[in-house]
């Protein structure tokens, strides 16, 4: 699965080539270069295809700018420890500035890992906070990972789960969210992406086999500011269309009533 985060670099670098792009990502076009996906050619493929492929690179790009805001307030607000779950290919440690002392941990089984920092070396990419990779599977003991590689959670922590859950079955991500919030201190932060409401129908019915569309299982909760409250958290949830009117990319087409509740959520430990 931990390809598909190629593809996710591949449209931070599309983006990153704008004028009016919503961030700069650097280290995107290495990382998809690396993993065959650059220099960057539309596939071969049917107009539902292309629509769906179209409407998830939309949708990456304003998750992206969304947990980026995030990640700038809980700096602002004293967080100085930061943890990627299902890190991927994200250079945020590289991309953005951080506040003197902060730790930012990203987790994520070997292989992905190990592509990456092959990656960041050929580049002599230089992290601008102390940077450390946990490399553990999420269906295993990362907690006690985590911890061995010095996160402290006595202190307030902002974790980020961007794409990931949607790729999980129920149970994996009632696991992750009892964990995070098992070495969460009061005043944590937490952003997460939830798959909209009929996303699977949509979109994973016909993917390819072995495409990420195809390999969604999982989509929000009818509530999720009542479901993430059951895990002590203090949620807002955003749709797509808000955050993208908001940054200057409104979407024409009229909304769905799925639409809401919204997938983009931000959360704070009271």
């Amino acid at each position: 699965m931990w390809a598909t985060a190629v593809g996710v670099a591949r449209v931070r670098a599309l983006e990153s080539g704008r004028k009016d792009a919503l961030f700069r990502d650097p280290l995107a076009r290495a990382f998809a270069a690396a993993g065959g996906l650059w220099p960057s050619s539309p596939p071969a493929e049917g107009e539902a295809a292309r629509r769906r492929r179209r409407a998830v690179a939309f949708s990456i790009v304003i998750r992206t700018r969304f947990l980026d805001d995030l990640l700038r307030r809980a700096a602002a607000s004293g967080v100085r420890q930061v943890v990627l779950l299902g890190a991927g290919m994200d250079s945020r440690a590289f991309r953005m500035d951080w506040p003197e002392g902060t730790r930012l941990f990203e987790v994520d089984t070997g292989a992905p890992l190990e592509f990456k920092e092959a990656v960041l070396e050929r580049e002599r990419a230089v992290a601008r906070c102390e940077r450390i990779a946990v490399p553990v599977d999420l269906r295993e003991d990362w907690p006690s990972a985590l911890a061995a590689a010095g996160h402290d959670p006595s202190q307030p922590t902002v974790w980020i789960a961007e794409g990931l859950l949607i790729y999980l079955p129920a149970e994996a991500v009632e696991s992750l969210l009892a964990r995070v919030g098992a070495r969460s201190a009061k005043e944590s932060r937490m952003g997460l992406t939830l798959g909209s409401r009929g996303v699977i129908d949509r979109f994973g019915a016909d993917a390819a086999p072995g495409s990420a569309a195809s390999l969604w299982v999982s989509e929000m909760p009818d509530d999720p500011v009542e479901w993430l409250a059951g895990y002590g958290w203090r949620a807002e949830c955003h749709t797509l269309r808000e955050r993208a009117a908001a940054y200057g990319r409104p979407i024409d087409s009229p909304p769905r009533p799925e639409e809401r509740p919204g997938g983009l959520i931000s959360a704070v430990r009271p």
